[in-house]
Order: structure tokens, then C-alpha cells, then sequence
């Protein structure tokens, strides 16, 4: 959308503001700044009003370009007004300067918060005073509050300083008159296309891509965040800009659709070049407008509105905002689609130029051809993979996806050329395609393939082609969950999640994942455990549970791929019961019986229980960096060997008392250093939960820690542990027992910023508690980490102690927290007494706050529930905590009206509805830890 095709009439009365500026200049002995002064009010309104009347525009008309124009319009009335206003009225030594805008106000776009970009253009023989008169200029930008990078210099400078520079010659290249003398913006621009511009074509495309690949590695080198930086990220404005700067240089154009005349892009192609500038646009100054700043992230919590504005509606399976973020999503891959085209184009024409550049030129853009065994479609040219002719594609559709495999199989990158006909030639991907045995064969042969799969995946989803040849892949191309714990869109995750198999499969994540990666070279059925992974994920965005609809497609899918009923069968399974593992992991009491036999009636083999072990650390590693860590890892392994131990009939079936007995004999024998007698005290001090379910080496641990603190007569103690391994971080409490107990620690962890993973609740037979709660890691270096497992000890010490009142220090914590409105998520309270033969297990689920444990095991407690196991679990935004819990009399809760009582109680405090809890505090606070005196010994716990 060029200047000439908007009416900016509405924007601005640039007669008006002269008149405004030139009654207050009419006293021109005025000091220069009562002038500044005096102008200020009538710049800034005219600022202002414009501004809104461009966001109003964008509200009607929907166009980001039209919208950047009308900014960048009001932008140079502004300062022509002012340059005006300095040179007739202030009567500076200005007439003979000139000035350009450069950079994106240059190209004639300008978001509302975006930097204003200015040269000011001297004569060779400048004098004082016209400095002067810039200065003035400048001063009242800034005053007026923009931000303004400027440089001054002569056209001399310019072109010498533009040799060496990138940065000036970009710059300099984007250069746009606005006032002053026109003659000196004209010999910048002649001198510098002369001078600069000639026989430099490949130096400056070279440092450009060159530039936007260090860009890309810095914002993530995807495209597919779900929180992108539309300007600097992949896909962004920032790559549109660079593909017009290169097609600028080189072609000698002004207009992107002069580029169709030079056959560089077809009419379709410069549409979709237009298409994606003005979606990216219009975002933007949606974004600046909302904020109120130059925001460049595309946040969650603005993702929402910004939805609701371009006019997105929710559809069946996919909210207004997952619609906005895919629309997003595709034109940033429609970016990617243009710059394969681009380079293409220019590296031919280069090509056939070649004659008349430097020898190095020659060497980088001549092609040298050389067959590739086994086709005669296909060449080699310099390392990558070429079209021995144009009609390659069209002659036979399987090509594509054979173009693919010969890249892979003999190690070659992508020719652009190719890529481009490929881009043209999707609709040859048809229903004979997809069905072909070849095509197949080729795919699932690079899927398996040993050498690098989730690059070649990569590559075909990026051209296109993984969506036409898989449509249910397709579904997912750019689709982003709106949840603050999937990094990436769906099929960005999926070719991750293929990555992280790849590295186990080579055994190059020995260190991260031991028993997944020793489990790989024995696994059987690898072909339909890649196939699971690549599909685990397929049926996301649809009405129905994702796991039921992706098993059905899979049972279409996988016959057609060349699977046996065998495999079919197992990918089916796979898929249906892919959540399984990390949900038992993370949210089940693993030293429970009940949780081990109900997950291995589910499983049924130790082949499915390898498989499901590997997809669920591929799946947990794809979700997106710092989303997998040991403690993770730590779980999945813990449910893996007690499965496996049931599942091949080696599961104990001696009596839990006789185990207990066992267990404390071998205690006994292990405090090998304590004397006779503190043997004995020390060895019969727990019970069976605590001996079944603790190890040998951290009972001996225990048992020290306890004898000192006794021998210290301490009454409270902590001891700290970190893994980092594991990246946990251990903190053991021993305190007199109460029913508040780990209310009281969960609130004095949150006040010290920790976050709960888990907590190993016991009572020792002496009537004290044993509490190991384990927080996550956040110093990868251990002597920080102890450090900071310090400052939590002593938070908890200081009150359970009394020393500080948890209400205070919960309190100045929760004065930083905003209440999270970006995401939505009602309540959810379960109660089930089937899931444990012994507790009756409650989970809780909703969106995560600060002190939201503390508070939700506060109210357990008042409703004189003693909880024996917590495992608390956070997904983003979200927080599934599950507690084992009995009555005081250790019996399950049974009673129905009791049971509503609780879900009732639980959803109003983590709705933050409840105004007060029993304590009389705010919702928020829970009470203050009571005197060892007042405190009424719990019934004996089981532990996690």
C-alpha cells in the first residue's frame, strides 16, 4: 500500500498547526527557550490527537500498513512544521540543511512507539549555527518525548562512512527526503547508488543474511515460539525488511511489485509479500497502541486482546486467541517461503552475471553440477541437492518427497532454486501421492532414518510439504496452544519431539536420560515407536480428547506408511495412552501399591512400558527449555523399575509388616557407628511407611541427623541436600508435630521464594515430625544452591519458631504478585477412593499463585484432614497438586456431605473467594505456627 492510495486528512490539519506554530513565533526577540516551551503544547497535541485518530483507523479499516503510514505522515508534518517554524520564524541558520529519515520511518512506516530515525544532511562548507538549528530541533523531540536516533553529517561522510559500514549503508539505502534543501537528500542518493550500490550486490546480500541468521540464533532460530518477537524474530518484520533491502540493492527497485516485471516473484507471491507485511504491521501497532511503549514481544497476556481487535472468533476446538496466534504462525512461515524465493532468484541471476565479477563472486554463485548416484533427476551443485530440469516435479509428484530422501541419504543441503519450484509445485502433492508405496516407503525410511530426522522433518515442514503429505499434520502446522507451558506451536513440538529420540537412539543422552538411553538398542518395534512420537500430538485443536482422536487417526495412518497390524496396533496404544506415565509420575504416590498396580494393569508389557518411557521423556523434552529436569527424570525412572518389578512377576508378596521388620533390621545394622543403645532407639523410631518407602542410606542420614539434634537439645532443626542431578534440592524438617505442620513450612517456603516439587511427610514413633520437602533447583552450582537452601532453612525455622509472623512475610511477598488475568481456569477438586487402597486421594486444579499451597493445606487442615503425601505439579500457569489424606482417625473419607464440604472449601480458597479463613486472616495469609505447648500430636503419616 503506497502513500498515495491513503487520505490522510483525517490524521492532522497541517494549516492549522503551521498557523499554531508561526502566532507563537511572531515575537521573535523571545528567548529560544520560552520559544521550546511555548511550542511544546501545540506539537504534542497535534502528536497525540493524530495518534489516536490513525488507532481509531486501524480499528475501522484493519490495515497495519496503512496505519504505519498515517504515523509516519504525522511524523514528517511534525518536523516539517518544526523545521519550518526554526528556519522563517526562530529565523536559525537552517535553509541550507536537509533531512531524511532512514531505517523503517525511511521506508514510510513507523509503529506509535517506535524510535524516529533522522540524518541530517549538511553542506560540505556547514557552519555553527546550522548545528545550532539541528540541536534546537532535536531538543524538541525530545521534549515531546520521542525517542530519535539521529546522526549529522556531510554527503561526503555519508559515503565514505557507508564503505566500511553495514549499518550506515542499510541505513543510508532506505534514506527518504522530508524537508529542507531536496538537492543535497539528491546527491546522497546519486552518489551513493554510483558509488556504493554498483558491482556490490553479493557483499552486501552476504552481510545481510549473514546478519539475520545471527538475529534468528539470538531470538531462538524458530519461528515457532509462541510468544514472538514480531519484529526481530524469525518470520518477523525484521526479515521482510531484510528481503526488501537485498531485492532494494540489488534490482534497483522501489516497489516490491516491481520485483513481478523483474520475474523475480510471481503476482501471487508479491500478494502474499504485501499480505504478510500488512498482518505483521497491523499486529504491531496493535501491540505498541495497547501498551503504550514499543513492545516488540508478543506476550500472553496481550495476545488475547490483540485477537479480539483484528476480529478472530473462537471455532470448535480452537479459542479466538489460538486462531490469531495460527494466522500469525503461517504468515510467518509465508516469510520464510518468500526469502527461499528471493535468494533463489538472485543466486541465478548472479549466475548468469558471473562474467563480470570477482573471481570470488564466480565461485559462489556459478553452478558446478554433478550427477548423483542412483538418479538422473536430480544434480549436485557445490553440497546441495538441485532439479536436473525444471519439470522434475511435474513429471513425477513422488519427486518431491524423493528430493528429501537423496538429501538425507547423501548428507546434502537444499538448493533454493529447488525449494522455490517446490513452493510452486504443493498442489502436486495429491491423494495418488499420499497413497503411493514409494512415496511412503521414502517418507518412513527418513523418519527411522539414523542420521539427523528431525532435520529432514524440518526441512519438509518448511517447504510445505509434511502438510500436503500428511493432511492431519497439516492441522497442526502453526498451531499454538494458549498456556504458558507449550513453548512452540504443535508441530514445532512434534519435530522436537523426534530430535530428542534421534539423540537417544544414537546414544548421545547418556548423561540426561541413563535409562532411556540404555533401553534404545533393545527396543523392538523402534519404527512405530518414531512414528508415535512424530504423531503423538497430531489430533491437538479438535472438540474431542487429543489422545482418543490421534489413535483413530493413527489406525488410517500407519497401514498407509507401511506398518504391520502388529505396529498399527501399538502406535495406536501409544498414542491413546501417551500422558499416562508423566501424569502417574508427577501426581501419584509412587510407594503406593495401589498407583503401581493400576498403572501396570494399563501397561500390561515390559515392551509397551519401554516405549511409553521413551515417548514420555521425548514429549517432556519438546515442551520447551527448562521445562524437563532431573527430578522428572527421577520420577519417571522411580514408576518404571516399581512396574517393572510387578510386571515380571518380581514384586513382593511378603506382608508389608514382615518387610517393615526387615527393613528395620537392616537400619540396625547399618548405624554402624552409633553405640548399642542409640541403635536401638534410632532403628525402631519409624514406622512402616517410613522404612518401606525411604532408603537404607537416607534412613542412616535421617537417623544422624536426629541424633544430633538431640544431643543439641534442639527441639527444631533443618538439614539441607541439593542434587543436581536431580535439580532438587532437599530440606528436612524436624519439629514437634502438629496438624498445621506443612501449611506453616509451604507458606515460609513460598515467602522465600521456593517452589514445592514434593514433600515426604513422616512422624516418628517419639511424636516429632519428619518432613523432607523437596523444592526446585535454581543455581546450577551447588554452592549457591546451598546457599539458598540455607536462607529457606532459616525462613522455617524462624517460624515455626515464632520469630516471624508468616502472615508478614507471606504478605510483603504476595505485594510484588499480580493476579494472573491473561489465562482463565475454574477450580477443579477431585476426590477419589479408588485410587489408593489405604488414602483417599484429593487433587486440586487451577491456575498457580504464590502461597496457593500453604493456603490450600491450611484449609486440609481445618477441616481435620491429616495429609500423608503431597505431590504438587506445575504445567505453566497451571498447579495439579494431589495430597493422600485420612481422617484423624486414619480411615478414608467416605462420607458424601463431608466430601462436598471439602471440594466446596477448596475451590473457594483457590478461587481466592473466601474472604477469611477460620484464623480470621485474609484469604492469602494462613495462621501463625503454634507454641510447642499448644500443639496436638497428628496420627502417624505414611510418606510419598
Amino acid at each position: 500500500m503506497a502513500r498515495h492510495d491513503i487520505d490522510f486528512s483525517e490524521i492532522l490539519d497541517v494549516s492549522r498547526l503551521k498557523a499554531d506554530c508561526r502566532a507563537i513565533t511572531a515575537d521573535s526577540d523571545r528567548p529560544q527557550l520560552e520559544l521550546r516551551a511555548a511550542l511544546l503544547p501545540v506539537l504534542r497535541r497535534a502528536s497525540v490527537e493524530g495518534r489516536e485518530k490513525a488507532r481509531a483507523l486501524l480499528a475501522k479499516d484493519g490495515s497495519g500498513l496503512a496505519c504505519a503510514r498515517r504515523i509516519s505522515w504525522l511524523q514528517d508534518q511534525i518536523i516539517a512544521v518544526l523545521y519550518e517554524t526554526i528556519v522563517a520564524g526562530i529565523q536559525l541558520e537552517g535553509k541550507d540543511i536537509a533531512i531524511a529519515a532512514v531505517g523503517g520511518y525511511g521506508r514510510d512506516t513507523l509503529a506509535p512507539g517506535s524510535d524516529i530515525d533522522l540524518l541530517f544532511l549538511l553542506p560540505e562548507k556547514n557552519t555553527d549555527p546550522m548545528r545550532k538549528a539541528v540541536e534546537f530541533l532535536l531538543y524538541v523531540l525530545w521534549d515531546l518525548g520521542f525517542k530519535v536516533g539521529h546522526a549529522t553529517r556531510t554527503v561526503e561522510e555519508c559515503i565514505r562512512l557507508s564503505k566500511t559500514d553495514f549499518t550506515i549503508r542499510t541505513a543510508i539505502l532506505e534514506s527518504r527526503y522530508i524537508c529542507g534543501k531536496a538537492q543535497l537528500v539528491k546527491d546522497l542518493e546519486s552518489r551513493f547508488d554510483k558509488e556504493i550500490v554498483a558491482d556490490t550486490g553479493p557483499e552486501f546480500i552476504a552481510a545481510k543474511l549473514a546478519e539475520r541468521d545471527t538475529r534468528h540464533q539470538k531470538a531462538g532460530d524458530t519461528r515457532y515460539l509462541v510468544e514472538p518477537n514480531v519484529k526481530e524474530g524469525k518470520g518477523g518484520l525484521r526479515d521482510l525488511h531484510t528481503l526488501f533491502w537485498i531485492a532494494k540493492y540489488y534490482y534497483r527497485v522501489r516497489e516490491t511489485t516491481e520485483l513481478v516485471k523483474l520475474n523475480v516473484l510471481s503476482k501471487e507471491e508479491a500478494r502474499s509479500f504485501e499480505k504478510a507485511d500488512d498482518f505483521l504491521w497491523a499486529v504491531r501497532c496493535h501491540m505498541h497502541f495497547l501498551t503504550n511503549k514499543a513492545e516488540e514481544r508478543l506476550s500472553f497476556d496481550i495476545q488475547r486482546e490483540i485477537a479480539e481487535s483484528l476480529g478472530y472468533n473462537s471455532r470448535p476446538g480452537l479459542s479466538a486467541v489460538e486462531r490469531f496466534m495460527k494466522h500469525y504462525f503461517l504468515v510467518s512461515k509465508n516469510v520464510g517461503d518468500l526469502t527461499r524465493i528471493l535468494c533463489a532468484a538472485l543466486e541465478e541471476q548472479q549466475a548468469k552475471a558471473a562474467p563480470g565479477l570477482t573471481r570470488r563472486v564466480i565461485s559462489r554463485f556459478t553452478k558446478r553440477l554433478h550427477k548423483i548416484p542412483g538418479t538422473l533427476d536430480f544434480v549436485e551443485d557445490r553440497g546441495r541437492i538441485t532439479l536436473a530440469d525444471p519439470d522434475v516435479f511435474k513429471r513425477d509428484p513422488i519427486n518431491i518427497i524423493r528430493f528429501f530422501h537423496l538429501s538425507d541419504i547423501n548428507g546434502l543441503e537444499l538448493h533454493p532454486d529447488a525449494l522455490k519450484r517446490m513452493t510452486r509445485s504443493l498442489a502436486l502433492i495429491d491423494n495418488d501421492v499420499r497413497e503411493n508405496e514409494e512415496a511412503n516407503r521414502l517418507f518412513l525410511s527418513m523418519l527411522t532414518s539414523r542420521r539427523d530426522p528431525g532435520l529432514m522433518l524440518r526441512r519438509m515442514n518448511e517447504a510445505g510439504v509434511l502438510g500436503r503429505f500428511i493432511p492431519e499434520f497439516g492441522k497442526v502446522v502453526a498451531m499454538m496452544q494458549f498456556n504458558m507451558y507449550h513453548h512452540y506451536t504443535v508441530d514445532e513440538h512434534l519435530i522436537r519431539s523426534v530430535e530428542t529420540l534421534a539423540e537417544l537412539d544414537q546414544g548421545k543422552a547418556a548423561d540426561i536420560h541413563p535409562l532411556s538411553n540404555a533401553l534404545m538398542p533393545n527396543i523392538e518395534e523402534r519404527t512405530a515407536l518414531y512414528v508415535a512420537v512424530l504423531i503423538h500430538d497430531i489430533a491437538k485443536g479438535r472438540q474431542e480428547d487429543h489422545s482418543i482422536a490421534g489413535a483413530r487417526i493413527a489406525r488410517k495412518l500407519c497401514p498407509r506408511l507401511g506398518l504391520n497390524a502388529k505396529q498399527t496396533e501399538l502406535v495406536v496404544w501409544l498414542i491413546e495412552e501417551h500422558l499416562i506415565m508423566s501424569m502417574t509420575a508427577q501426581t501419584r504416590d509412587l510407594h503406593d501399591r495401589k498407583t503401581i498396580t493400576d498403572f501396570a494393569e494399563k501397561v500390561q508389557s515390559m515392551d509397551r512400558l519401554k516405549l511409553l518411557l521413551v515417548l514420555t521423556v521425548c514429549d517432556i523434552r519438546a515442551v520447551g527449555p527448562g521445562v524437563w529436569n532431573g527430578w522428572k527424570g527421577q520420577l519417571l525412572r522411580t514408576l518404571y523399575y516399581e512396574t517393572e518389578l510387578l510386571l515380571s512377576g518380581g514384586f513382593s508378596e511378603v506382608s508389608r509388616k514382615e518387610r517393615a521388620k526387615v527393613a528395620e533390621e537392616a537400619l540396625y545394622a547399618a548405624l554402624e557407628n552409633f553405640s548399642q543403645k542409640e541403635r536401638r532407639v534410632y532403628s525402631k523410631l519409624h514406622y512402616q511407611p517410613y522404612l518401606l518407602s525411604v532408603s537404607v542410606d537416607d534412613q542412616v542420614r535421617h537417623a544422624k541427623f536426629i541424633r544430633d539434634a538431640d544431643k543439641a537439645g534442639q527441639a527444631l532443626a533443618t538439614m539441607v541436600r541439593t542434587d543436581s542431578f536431580h535439580a532438587i534440592t532437599e530440606i528436612t524438617v524436624l519439629a514437634p508435630d502438629h496438624p498445621r505442620l506443612l501449611s506453616i513450612i509451604a507458606g515460609a517456603c513460598a515467602a522465600a521464594g521456593a517452589n514445592i516439587a514434593d514433600a515426604q511427610i513422616f512422624t516418628t514413633s517419639d511424636g516429632r515430625a519428619l518432613d523432607s520437602i523437596l523444592v526446585n533447583r535454581e543455581f546450577p552450582v551447588d554452592e549457591d544452591e546451598l546457599r539458598r537452601g540455607g536462607t529457606i532453612s532459616r525462613m522455617i525455622e524462624d517460624v515455626l519458631s515464632g520469630k516471624k509472623r508468616l502472615p508478614e512475610v507471606i504478605a510483603t511477598r504476595a505485594k510484588s504478585r499480580k493476579r494472573n488475568k491473561t489465562f482463565v481456569l475454574p477450580p477443579s477438586v477431585t476426590i477419589s477412593n479408588t485410587l489408593s487402597n489405604k488414602f483417599t486421594v484429593i487433587e486440586v486444579e487451577c491456575l498457580d499463585r504464590t502461597g496457593l499451597l500453604a493456603e490450600v493445606t491450611a484449609v486440609l487442615a481445618d477441616l481435620s484432614l491429616d495429609i500423608h503425601s503431597a505431590h504438587i505439579t506445575t504445567f505453566g500457569e497451571k498447579v495439579i497438586d494431589t495430597f493422600y489424606v485420612t481422617d484423624l482417625l486414619g480411615h478414608k473419607v467416605t462420607n458424601e456431605h463431608r466430601q462436598g464440604n471439602i471440594t466446596a472449601r477448596l475451590k473457594a480458597v483457590m478461587a481466592e473467594q473466601e474472604d477469611e479463613l477460620r484464623t480470621g486472616m485474609p484469604a492469602g495469609m494462613i495462621a501463625p505456627a503454634p507454641s510447642p505447648e499448644q500443639v496436638t500430636p497428628r496420627k502417624s503419616r505414611a510418606g510419598v
